[in-house]
């Protein structure tokens, strides 16, 4: 009895503790820089929309958002070799505005005789780069192709403080409202990474019941958000405090310098709020749509997911959304852990017991593509194919491709990036003008270098990319044929 009063008592403390942690949180951490605090007005959002009526007009306001950026935070931030790895100090090896093109902008490739249509997504904190890669890929195949700019993104980590969903979902359905006037009947497709996922799932939705056009032909999502963890729901909480006088840094649930020319390191509670709430929302919005219209729920969809993810698990991606839908329509492609580096006893979690369920299920509707050690005695692998329904041995593929020495696995940010990316991938560019934050093996005393011990170790580029490029490819091929 005595217990159970205890766990009570700390039941209805809990709140009090909690608000006491974040305020602590709150009062210290680094200090915000003026592209934490400096609030851009020439920014795209919803309420827009009945004025910024076509992507022309989109991109001429995003060329009044970077004046305001150049004038507003670049002008005030010093210059100089202690600010060589500054993204807003001009000049910089940071500063992406000398790229051609800066590919913080919505990009457009666009082909004389169109086959289809692309639009991109990408994620929050991101910028249109994290695509670009597929983007040219695809245009050389004869796609349209639009790498759109989220709002609130590109351009300050500020801009994370005020975006709202409904901000992007606004700029997602210009994107294809623009795409559409290009292309006519032509298919077109979504690529969505991370939030993107869940932005291209909210316009399949909108466009299924009619709320929108076109139908997306089909949909690839990309390490997507998809049921983040439920700790997210306390941002909005977070941000509520930083309006109290001292407490503004609470609006942040992390404060880094900022040395990526094409992503924030910062990122906001508010950024964690929305992508919690669009998340949600797509959620109950499948699970009412494959209630309401079991056989029609949504475009085909293609799945790229690392078996290791720090934002999104797999059993979300398979519970949640390709469990419940048809079949004869989906598909998970799903990069497991090097077995030839990672040994059990070094793993907090290994990924194998559910992979293994997967494959042995023969009660999916969607098939399962593999990418996994040969065997666990070889860096070499395969791909190892899975019919939905079906528990039969997997076809096996040999790939030509090997995990890099010393590499254990991939991660939620590096699936849309190939081993030559300039800034993330496997070795520097010839160019040594060119910023590359990659792949680098440091060692050294702890706090000497200014990239921290997390950011050398995540994974940001992918190996095995070219399965992701092929793929795509295959599956766009096949949706053509099916909307023709």
């Amino acid at each position: 009895m005595r217990i159970k009063n205890r766990l009570m008592q700390a039941t209805k403390l809990w709140p009090v503790l909690l608000s006491f942690g974040l305020f602590v949180q709150g009062c210290g951490g680094p200090s915000l820089q003026i592209w934490h605090t400096e609030k851009l007005t020439e920014e795209f959002t919803a309420a827009r929309a009945d004025e910024v009526l076509t992507f022309d007009d989109y991109r001429q306001l995003e060329d009044k958002l970077y004046a305001q950026l150049d004038n507003e935070v670049y002008a005030h931030v010093e210059t100089g070799s202690d600010h060589a790895l500054v993204r807003y100090s001009a000049g910089s090896a940071a500063d992406p505005r000398d790229d051609a093109p800066d590919w913080n902008r919505s990009f457009e490739m666009a082909t004389e005789v169109p086959g289809g249509g692309v639009l991109l997504l990408h994620g929050m904190s991101d910028s249109p780069y994290s695509l670009r890669t597929l983007a040219e890929t695809l245009n050389r195949q004869g796609y349209w192709v639009l790498g759109l700019r989220m709002p609130g993104h590109g351009t300050a980590p500020s801009g994370m403080k005020y975006v709202k969903s409904a901000d992007m979902i606004a700029a997602t359905r210009l994107g294809m409202a623009h795409l559409a006037s290009v292309l006519g009947q032509k298919p077109i497709h979504i690529i969505g990474y991370s939030t993107g996922a869940s932005l291209a799932l909210d316009f399949a939705l909108d466009a299924m019941e009619g709320k929108v056009a076109p139908v997306p032909a089909s949909l690839v999502l990309i390490s997507p958000a998809i049921r983040i963890h439920p700790i997210a729901a306390l941002a909005s909480f977070k941000d509520g405090l930083s309006i109290l006088p001292g407490l503004g840094s609470m609006a942040w649930t992390q404060v880094l310098p900022e040395f990526d020319p094409y992503k924030y390191n910062s990122f906001t509670a508010n950024a964690g709020d929305v992508v919690h709430r669009l998340t949600r929302s797509v959620d109950k919005r499948v699970a009412a749509r494959v209630k309401a219209s079991p056989d029609d729920v949504l475009p085909p969809i293609l799945v790229f997911k690392s078996t290791v993810d720090d934002t999104v698990t797999t059993e979300a991606v398979v519970n949640r959304l390709l469990a419940v839908l048809p079949a004869d329509r989906n598909e998970l492609v799903l990069f497991d852990i090097n077995r030839a580096a990672a040994g059990s006893e070094l793993l907090i979690s290994d990924p194998a017991p559910l992979t293994n369920r997967l494959m042995a299920d023969d009660s999916l509707p969607f098939a399962v593509t593999f990418i996994t050690n040969e065997n666990p005695e070889t860096g070499t692998v395969v791909a190892r194919h899975k019919a939905q329904f079906t528990a039969d041995a997997p076809v096996t593929e040999a790939l030509n491709l090997s995990w890099p020495p010393g590499v254990v696995s991939l991660s939620h940010v590096a699936l849309p990036f190939p081993p030559d990316d300039p800034l993330y991938g496997r070795r520097p560019p010839d160019n040594e003008d060119i910023l590359f934050l990659g792949e680098m093996a440091m060692q050294g005393e702890r706090g000497l270098l200014k990239l921290s011990a997390e950011w050398l170790l995540r994974m940001r580029y992918n190996p095995f990319y070219e399965v992701v490029e092929t793929r795509v490819l295959e599956w766009f091929n096949n949706a053509d044929e099916q909307y023709r």
